[in-house]
């Protein structure tokens, strides 16, 4: 059978590049629209190959010269997904990256419903509400894709995982992992619900995180960088653990508490 030929649906340069803009600077922008911006090829291959939906590609023939990228493009192209053929100085316009690889996208937001989710998705689930780096939110994406978590439960409107600087730091991992919106209310609900046992990483904690027994849905809440985890926050927990300090610090970095306990997680599942 004869595929079917889509028209080739070439975007004007100036509309695309105040597009790009758009989405790069203005967060209320991206969220009215459903959007966001990515670019570099290790982003827009993972983004193909992951069927994320692509509302635009911006291309500069001169600037990218990856096979694979190319050869993604050129099948997104006849899909009929619009495109805009860039010289290096208009791409360099929209690029924040060191060295500007000639692909770029403006992608649709992927979010999930909390309803829809299953606590038994991944290797566990981390609840946010707060975090002041948007590196330290993009390592821990980063690291919950390593070790096969399932995603991000984020707590009101504070986080955006689809910012530029975010989207940097999780190298790709943000293309792997699900997002969630919801209240605290919501969030209550749904852990009563399906019995799951919530921990929270703390100084304060009554065990060590090796010593702990983790359940088979984890769920993990995390805290601000500065004042950790909140009174709210703190009553959802069932468990507070802790990351033993033998030095004079008393507290690590967010991604670096983070990581620890997700990769505490996955050594104790494999134990079991």
């Amino acid at each position: 059978m004869v595929g079917v030929k889509h028209a080739d649906r070439r975007l004007n340069v100036e509309t695309a590049l105040a597009e790009a803009q758009k989405l790069h600077s203005d967060r209320l922008y991206r969220d009215r629209k459903g959007l966001f911006f990515i670019e570099g090829v290790r982003n827009f291959i993972q983004a193909s190959d992951r069927n994320w939906e692509m509302s635009a590609i911006l291309f500069s023939e001169k600037l990218c010269v990856a096979p694979l990228a190319r050869k993604l493009f050129r099948r997104a192209r006849r899909k009929g997904i619009p495109w805009v053929n860039l010289t290096p100085e208009q791409f360099r316009q929209v690029s924040r990256a060191d060295r500007a690889s000639g692909i770029a996208a403006i992608l649709r937001q992927h979010w999930s419903p909390l309803q829809q989710i299953s606590p038994q998705a991944g290797l566990c689930w981390i609840a946010l509400e707060t975090v002041r780096s948007s590196g330290n939110f993009g390592t821990l994406i980063r690291t919950s894709e390593a070790v096969g978590g399932a995603g991000f439960i984020l707590i009101g409107d504070g986080l955006d995982p689809f910012d530029a600087n975010v989207i940097r730091a999780t190298m790709g991992g943000i293309f792997r992992q699900k997002f969630v919106r919801t209240t605290y209310r919501d969030l209550k609900q749904w852990l009563r619900r399906h019995h799951c046992e919530a921990i929270g990483a703390s100084p304060d904690g009554a065990i060590d995180l090796h010593r702990f027994h983790y359940p088979s849905s984890a769920f993990l809440f995390l805290g601000e960088e500065r004042q950790g985890l909140n009174p709210r926050q703190r009553s959802l927990c069932q468990h507070l653990v802790r990351i033993p300090m033998q030095g004079e610090a008393d507290s690590l970095n967010l991604a670096v508490a983070g990581s620890l306990l997700m990769y505490e997680i996955l050594r104790s599942r494999r134990l079991d």
